[in-house]
């Protein structure tokens, strides 16, 4: 009985162990590919030079700094991507224009904050691209990342009271369920989903 057993392990073997390879690239390319993209948006311009630059910079970064591997269980969602960029773009015209008026505004001290927001889907990927996301709006600024617990601590500019502080986590939830939504798979939607129902907030 063992034979067939040992047998079957081991025509599994090269197949499962090809997967594994092919996993792994596909997650360093899309690591490369979000590399790049982080590095165009700090640079403020797309251009065929900065995606260049990030493209060497990233390959660097993953040649030499090489980061736990990540894997991609979820599945990318055209609509859910559309709705993302847009909401992104929008909120991050918004900051920019509320920062600007809080830096021209005579006398006007304002108050930051630092703020805990443990996120629902608490895998390494979720994290980074929530932190990512979040970070990049002016404004808001990753100072911590607890990876056992899946919390990000933030410091928040100008707030003036708990309900300051209850919207600021509750934009930080947004962007993570906007990223479920666009990357996540059927099991951290699902989750997402139902806390927002047990919560009775909007999508």
């Amino acid at each position: 009985m063992s034979g067939p057993s040992e047998s079957a392990r081991d025509a599994a073997g090269p197949p499962a162990s090809g997967r594994g390879r092919l996993g792994r690239w596909r997650d360093q390319t899309a690591a490369l590919g979000w590399l790049v993209v982080v590095w165009n948006l700090l640079w403020g311009d797309v251009n065929w030079a900065n995606a260049a630059g990030g493209v060497l910079v990233g390959g660097a970064v993953l040649a030499f700094f090489p980061l736990p591997a990540v894997s991609f269980a979820g599945r990318l969602r055209l609509r859910g991507l559309l709705v993302f960029a847009a909401r992104f773009a929008v909120e991050l015209v918004s900051a920019s224009l509320h920062v600007a008026r809080i830096a021209v505004q005579p006398g006007y001290r304002p108050r930051g904050a630092i703020i805990a927001v443990r996120l629902r889907v608490p895998t390494d990927l979720n994290l980074a691209l929530t932190a990512e996301a979040v970070s990049l709006v002016p404004g808001t600024l990753i100072l911590e990342v607890d990876r056992d617990s899946g919390t990000l601590y933030l410091h928040v500019l100008d707030t003036h009271g708990p309900a300051d502080l209850g919207a600021a986590r509750e934009r930080t939830r947004t962007v993570e369920r906007r990223i479920i939504r666009a990357v996540g798979s059927g099991v951290e939607l699902r989750r997402v989903e139902t806390d927002e129902s047990e919560r009775g907030t909007s999508p």
